[in-house]
């Protein structure tokens, strides 16, 4: 299996790139987020890669870094996610975006991805819930980051410092309104679990 490849950049045609290495061109598949991240044709790049052996041929897939090599072949295992759908996802999200959409259970995120419907949102949430904090453990520690004007990761680490555990301080945090602050969040977060 190639793991990494290392040489000069020679083509970039969306989604696809040409790397020689030592007189052999390589052609790989990546994601967006990859591919606004590498440098001018002739310049040297090296990528992490995903070798994927099919009836109809061999394909290489290469990854800035290391988390996004991980998630892309978490997705893969999800039933009925092929390599081109796990690209449009991290094409669509960061990997950090990714794991906070699945830590949060937010299927809208991942409904905005060209190619993602509903079922598709909700399968990936299901199927990955457990999977990927454990694929991504760098990733892991900031998988409920907060978004610009938005506090939930916060509220959720204060629940969890009171003693809730993971799935009831989410669930909590995904009945708060969007934007709220940190003390009025965890204030409704409490009461919503003292109902509970």
């Amino acid at each position: 299996m190639i793991g990494r490849i290392t040489g000069r950049l020679a083509e970039k045609n969306p989604p696809q790139i040409l790397v020689d290495v030592n007189g052999v061109g390589y052609e790989l598949e990546v994601p967006m987020s990859t591919f606004y991240g590498l440098p001018a044709n002739g310049q040297n790049v090296s990528l992490a890669t995903h070798m994927a052996v099919r009836e109809d041929g061999h394909f290489l897939y290469g990854f800035a870094t290391e988390e996004e090599r991980a998630a892309f072949r978490q997705l893969l295992k999800v039933a009925g996610i092929g390599a081109r759908t796990a690209l449009a996802v991290l094409s669509g999200l960061s990997v950090g975006d990714l794991a906070q959409a699945v830590a949060l259970q937010e299927s809208g995120r991942l409904i905005k991805i060209p190619g993602i419907g509903k079922k598709t949102a909700e399968r990936l949430l299901l199927e990955l819930r457990d999977k990927l904090a454990k694929a991504l453990p760098t990733v892991a520690g900031s998988t409920i980051t907060a978004r610009p004007g938005d506090d939930r990761g916060d509220i959720v680490n204060a629940l969890l410092a009171l003693g809730y555990n993971e799935k009831e301080a989410i669930g909590a945090v995904k009945t708060l309104p969007e934007g709220v602050s940190v003390s009025d969040g965890i204030r409704q977060a409490l009461r919503g679990l003292s109902k509970a």
